[in-house]
């Protein structure tokens, strides 16, 4: 059983920043890519920022120059750091995995349960 356990969301100002963390637990061989995705009331969820296990990072444009992702693959964790927040940050936050359970296990899916965002004054 795998679990992706999001925290580090709440409310802030505009102009503030929050770091959000996602920790990935169970039976886990190898994770291949973590990622955040978010999801605003009324849109569909949309990619913020991968990371493979690599380190090849990818960010969506409105993402770019305000936020960081970053992972600690000793403890199965991505973090996102997000500076200068803007009221369109506003959303539920998702943390993705793709990764493999065992040797000879495909690689997977695995979503987290979501964390509130809400950047205003």
């Amino acid at each position: 059983q795998v679990q992706l356990v999001e925290s580090g969301g709440g409310l802030v100002q505009p102009g503030g920043s929050l770091r959000l963390s996602c920790v990935a637990s169970g039976s886990i061989y190898t994770i291949n890519y973590m990622g955040w995705y978010r999801q605003a009331p009324g849109k569909q969820r949309e990619l913020v920022a991968g990371l493979t296990s690599g380190s090849s990072a990818n960010y969506a444009d409105s993402a770019k120059g305000r936020f960081t992702i970053s992972r600690d693959n000793t403890k199965n964790t991505v973090y996102l750091q997000m500076n200068s927040l803007k009221p369109e940050d506003t959303a539920v936050y998702y943390c993705n995995a793709l990764l493999r359970v065992g040797f000879v296990s495909p690689v997977k899916d695995y979503w987290g349960q979501g964390t509130q965002v809400t950047v205003s004054s």
